[in-house]
Parts: structure tokens; sequence; C-alpha cells
């Protein structure tokens, strides 16, 4: 059975064991990646077909008579047209809950290069400034402590769950927020109400239409001066301009981004081009551990093996992603 990975560079280094899909089914065609013009032909003839962000049109769909399962080797699937799928009977199956460890540990890595300042101080030692220092412990940047900090927590999901254990064990107060403009259920708290009271916030909801722009002006102008945002979900779910704007007028602390709106940025783009002092920014990398992309592919293998022994598999349907 022939299966194609159309953009595999996006997930190893050269550092991955391929031997687990190839149990899965074989033989394998792996591209570095694929153009949107690339994919109809490199598919034709495949009965199985991997894409972590390469667009799968109709086009393509409807070129590759072959085909029999759609596989997304990440866990938003935005990148392929389900209902050109399911006009075929194409089944499509994502991978959930394989970058947790590695995202939690991304999370409270920025948490704390915010509340440390880390990178101010790495910078300081560089440029020899504790060698100058008058004292033996340069107090040029605030240091605080994550104990006793309120995090707030939108989009309860796996990560969610597991950035707010985390959050506890450093002595952290944990509210996790509800849907915005619902009541809040039991161990919920009001939306509005832990933008007001968090020192953190952060993000862990999938990017659809009622989430698009979720933290806006409306939303930074209710936060405290003090706080911070980390944004480790999609990029689409923060206005940039309005976090710009905020970051610079002072209306929250510092904010930590691994996600924009255009991946990868252009050379122009204004998060990039103007990257204020209070905001680290990280190229996508959360859920990258090496341990975490070889889980993928373990995962990925499940869904086809499952698939083929007619037992059950991640296959996602148009209500699967829903704020939680």
């Amino acid at each position: 059975m022939r299966a194609v990975f159309l953009d595999f560079g996006s997930v190893t280094r050269g550092d991955m064991d391929c031997a687990v899909l190839e149990r899965a089914v074989s033989p394998w065609r792996y591209y570095h990646d694929s153009s949107e013009s690339e994919v109809p032909e490199r598919i034709r003839e495949a009965e199985v077909i991997v894409s972590n962000k390469v667009f799968i049109g109709r086009a393509a769909i409807t070129a590759a008579k072959n085909l029999k399962l759609i596989c997304v080797a990440a866990t938003g699937y935005n990148n392929v047209d389900l209902a050109a799928a399911s006009e075929r009977s194409i089944p499509v199956c994502n991978v959930r809950g394989y970058a947790t460890p590695s995202v939690v540990q991304h999370v409270f890595m920025l948490m704390l290069n915010l509340a440390r300042h880390f990178v101010d101080y790495q910078a300081l030692v560089k440029r020899g400034g504790w060698q100058t220092s008058q004292f033996f412990c340069p107090l040029d940047f605030g240091i605080q402590e994550l104990c006793g900090k309120t995090l707030g927590i939108i989009g309860y999901g796996e990560l969610g769950h597991a950035v707010a254990d985390v959050a506890r064990a450093f002595g952290m107060q944990v509210q996790i927020a509800e849907h915005k403009n619902k009541l809040p259920r039991p161990g919920r708290t009001l939306f509005d109400v832990v933008l007001q009271q968090a020192d953190f916030i952060t993000l862990h909801c999938p990017l659809s239409r009622e989430t698009q722009h979720l933290i806006s002006r409306k939303e930074f102008e209710l936060m405290q001066p003090s706080a911070y945002l980390i944004n480790t979900a999609r990029g689409g779910l923060v206005n940039e301009a309005d976090l710009l704007e905020s970051l610079s007028l002072g209306r929250i602390a510092g904010a930590a981004i691994d996600v924009i709106q255009e991946e990868p940025p252009s050379k122009d783009n204004p998060i990039l081009r103007q990257q204020p002092a209070n905001l680290i920014v990280t190229p996508h990398i959360a859920w990258a551990s090496r341990e975490s992309r070889q889980r993928l592919l373990e995962l990925l293998a499940d869904n086809i093996k499952n698939f083929l022994q007619h037992k059950s598999f991640n296959q996602v349907t148009d209500t699967d992603s829903k704020i939680v």
C-alpha cells in the first residue's frame, strides 16, 4: 500500500526513527516539503497521505483516485478540505496529546523568563555588566516568583489540565476561564474576571471562528498593568496589532508568544520588526522536542494500523474544534 509524507522536513532534523511508520504500511515516499501545486501529482497513486501543514484541497483529493486515508501530522486539521474528503468517503485523522510535556515545559520556560528576566540578565553578563557592577548581585531588572501568583488558563483540554498541575506545583493559584460570554460552570471563572485577576494568562484553545482574535484591545484593557500573556496555541487567537499597542502603552507588563498569524513570517512582519523589549518570541517550537516528534510518528502509525484493521482511530469531524 503506497504512502506519502508530503512535508516530512517539518517534523525531522534527521533524528526520527521511521521504522514505526514502515511497520504500519509500506512503501513510503518522504518529501522534505511540497508546494500546493506539487501535491496532486505526488499523491496521484497514493493510498495513504500524511501532511503536517501542506494544504490538501479538493483538486488534490479528486486527483488521488486510489486514496483511502488522509493523516494530519498535527492536532489542527484546517489544512484539509474535509467536505471534499467526506464526499469521497475518505476519512481524515489527526494526532492528539503527543506534545503535552514539551508544550507545558515551554510555557513555564516563557513564564520564568518573563518573571526573572533571564534573557536580560544573560545579555547583561555578555556586555560586561556584572564585571563592572558595584555589588555582587546586580539588580538591574526586577525579579518575581511564580509562587503566589494567579495563573489564568483559557482552554482547559489536555494541555490546560497539564499546565494547571505544574502551576500548582510552583505554588500558583489557578483560575480556569469559562467560555467567553458564558456563565461559569462549577470550577470555572467568568472569562472577563480571569482577565482582570490573573497575573499570567496562558492560551490553550484551538483556532476557530469563535476564537479568532479572542484576545484583542478590549481584553487587554481588562488585564492588570502587571499581567503577562503567554500564547503557545495559535497566532490567530491574539490580535497582533492590539498586542503591540498594549505592550507599548503599558496596558500589560509583557508577553511571550510561540505562534503568530503568518508562519513562517515575512521579513517585514510587525511583530518581528517592532519586537518591543517586553515581548519574547520563539519560532513555533513549543511542541518540537525530539521525544514529542517521535511520539507524533508513533501515533500516526497507530492511526494507520487501526484504520487498516478496521479498528477505532482518531477520525476528525467538523465539531471537534470547540474551545473547552
